[in-house]
């Protein structure tokens, strides 16, 4: 190895093992939904549409934390209080007028995000996109979109259903003009329709719990011939598997899910979900916040013009429990 290349590899190796320094507590972020922050010597500003409070999210902001920490870095997580691009936009907003060193975004309606992602280039503040985003990251102008490819992802979930034997699937979305759930259905009904069957798509509305909970329940009840249901993740498997047990039908209709939480390896190891896609939150949060300290301190890129895939990954019966153990750690 030359003395060059040995020095380049040291670099890159002290970038991801420096120390923290600082408080590392959690701080009030100011923004809606609240959020935290890391101490260290350059500033990474994340912006997302979920969370923390959420059982996904929660994953994602460790792995943003811990990265913060592993590679010396001050970041800040803030996120709508729901499903917000107004307020998401208003966020990403006041996080560029903080004059970061980056800005992590996940991307759910670019539409409705790009301006205020603009004011961010115009600004000079290098981006990388996670979770969602990946159809859109090379027109923001971001680095690298750290994810999965949400169609493919779909499209694998579908196939995994129609081995199963399903031929009416259902697709629960619980929100509607999310891009990355769009694209989730219309990849499961590609492949089921493929192989034979059909899909269709059932909205539900996760602010009424019980409604959801209805709206599942009377699909079910007006088509006796429905037998596989793929919902968008653990916040629409919940309500969906507790209509199932309401009819008696769990276990008999196949039910799979996109995610982590849980109650879905709960759900999983107990034979009432036949699997959940795994997108592996951990690493899109953690990775993010890695590769942006890297590009900050050492003009370091990834992908190479492609997204950096984190799934996806299926978890069935014969690996749930080990995630669960991983789980309960908070990193899966």
């Amino acid at each position: 190895m030359t003395k060059r290349r040995l020095l380049a590899v040291l670099m890159v190796i002290g970038v991801l093992v420096l120390p923290a320094c600082g408080d590392d507590g959690d701080d009030d972020a100011g923004g809606s939904g609240g959020g935290s922050s890391t101490g260290g010597d350059i500033t990474i500003e994340v912006v997302t549409h979920g969370q923390a409070s959420d059982s996904f999210w929660s994953v994602v902001k460790n792995g943003i934390e811990q990265a913060g920490n592993d590679v010396n870095a001050s970041v800040s997580y803030s996120a709508p209080d729901t499903f917000d691009m107004v307020k998401m936009s208003q966020l990403i907003d006041a996080a560029v007028a903080k004059k970061p060193d980056g800005l992590i975004v996940s991307v759910p309606d670019y539409d409705a995000l790009k301006d205020s992602l603009a004011n961010a280039t115009e600004a000079g503040i290098p981006i990388i996109t996670m979770n969602s985003g990946s159809e859109s990251f090379q027109d923001i102008g971001a680095i690298t979109h750290v994810g999965q490819d949400e169609t493919a992802a779909g499209e694998g979930a579908g196939q995994q259903l129609a081995d199963a034997g399903t031929k009416n699937v259902v697709c629960v979305n619980q929100e509607v003009g999310n891009s990355s759930l769009d694209d989730r259905c219309n990849g499961a009904k590609t492949a089921i329709e493929e192989a034979g069957g059909k899909m269709e798509v059932l909205q539900i509305d996760l602010k009424d719990a019980a409604g959801a909970q209805s709206t599942v329940k009377s699909k079910l009840q007006n088509d006796g011939s429905i037998d596989g249901i793929l919902t968008l993740g653990p916040t629409g498997a919940a309500p969906t598997l507790a209509a199932l047990k309401e009819l008696g039908k769990n276990g008999q209709i196949k039910l799979a899910t996109f995610d982590l939480s849980p109650e879905v390896l709960d759900g999983i190891t107990a034979g009432d979900l036949e699997f959940a896609v795994d997108q592996q939150q951990y690493l899109q949060g953690y990775l993010s916040v890695t590769f942006m300290a890297l590009n900050i301190r050492n003009l370091n890129t990834v992908g190479g013009g492609d997204p950096v895939a984190t799934g996806p990954g299926f978890v069935t019966k014969d690996t749930a429990e080990k995630v669960k153990e991983l789980s309960e750690a908070g990193t899966r």
